[in-house]
């Protein structure tokens, strides 16, 4: 019996002391790589959707500090404004500014576009990151499923928008910030609105492989006009995009330690919008470095060897999931797209 409860004691007192020894490198393991691309945008015309917090708000403030006219295109002009005030300060580039878009109303996104095209005259990187998670049921102001109508059809509509500005600029990119989750979700045509049966983690896996599936098919239709077009996975960040669940929101604020930090997690978009090797490089999807890449990473550090391998850790095209290389579902949810917004896009 002593020696039952004397092993029960060193469990309790051993687990909890080996986590907290480990903790600084399971952080390290977590946290992914970084991109290493020096390139300066000085210059150049950029649009990212939802970066007035999060991980867009941190793409916007690298890509502010290499130069770029930033726009900060979001619903909440509030934090819109606060956001692009500290970006501001700490780049000392002015050129940050903050437009109006909901991206749950087409008349917004459409007035978005129409003031946009009338005041600048190019565009060069469009990065598609906003969007909602675990959303409880409910509908945009056109009558679209929220993860549907946020996460995919308001970015497509906006794409489309923009899409001729961005062939003028060329060369361009367009970065729609997809997610691992893809490969849980299916196109369900038959029930695209969720109105027959709702799960909110299935619609926004669902909403992430429409990402992928619109990525795939927008690069095949770009091929040759200098504009191109990556999704990307940006791994698990700590941010507000789980507020709509309880259990998540108190699951991340427990692990939130193990969570990559909005810098961190914009990693992988800043990548695909800057990184001079991707420039004729479309419809990939990409991820941040593998663990077992970033373990090699560290050690190299030690060993002040990595700067000759510095180009290896950083993202890199990932595995997509069968349904988000499906060529025939790109092409018909494609369609099915453009009839639910009433536009044509051939």
């Amino acid at each position: 019996m002593l020696n039952c409860l004397v092993t029960v004691l060193g469990i309790f007192i051993c687990v909890p002391l080996l986590l907290f020894l480990a903790a600084p490198y399971i952080r390290r393991y977590m946290a992914g790589g970084v991109c290493k691309s020096t390139a300066k945008l000085n210059g150049k015309m950029v649009v990212i959707t939802g970066a007035n917090t999060g991980i867009g708000k941190e793409t916007a403030r690298d890509l502010a500090q290499r130069g770029a006219r930033v726009i900060i295109a979001c619903r909440d002009m509030a934090k819109g404004e606060a956001a692009a005030c500290e970006i501001r300060a700490e780049t000392g580039n002015q050129q940050v500014i903050v437009k109006k878009l909901d991206l749950a109303d087409t008349k917004s996104i459409r007035e978005f576009a129409e003031n946009f095209l009338a005041e600048e005259k190019e565009l060069h990187i469009l990065i598609n990151n906003a969007g909602v998670m675990l959303c409880p049921y409910s509908k945009t102001a056109d009558g679209f499923e929220m993860h549907l109508g946020v996460n995919h059809l308001g970015h497509f509509l906006l794409t489309f928008l923009l899409l001729e500005c961005l062939k003028q600029s060329a060369p361009a990119r367009i970065v729609n910030v997809s997610s691992l989750a893809h490969h849980g979700g299916r196109i369900r045509f038959h029930d695209l609105q969720g109105e027959k049966c709702y799960n909110w983690g299935l619609a926004y896996c669902h909403s992430k492989l429409a990402n992928v599936l619109f990525t795939r098919e927008l690069a095949r239709r770009l091929q040759g006009t200098g504009v191109t077009a990556n999704s990307l996975h940006p791994g698990s960040v700590y941010s507000s995009l789980v507020r709509h669940s309880i259990l998540m929101t108190l699951l991340w604020k427990t692990f939130s330690f193990f969570l990559k930090t909005p810098r961190e997690g914009a990693q992988t978009s800043v990548y695909c919008a800057v990184a001079e090797e991707l420039e004729s490089v479309t419809g990939q999807y990409f991820s941040p470095p593998t663990p077992s890449a970033v373990c090699l990473e560290n050690c190299l550090q030690v060993t002040g060897s990595s700067d000759n391998h510095a180009e290896e850790f950083d993202c890199r095209p990932a595995y997509v999931s069968p349904q988000g290389r499906n060529d025939e579902v790109a092409k018909k949810f494609w369609n099915v797209s453009c009839e639910l917004l009433g536009i044509q896009w051939d």
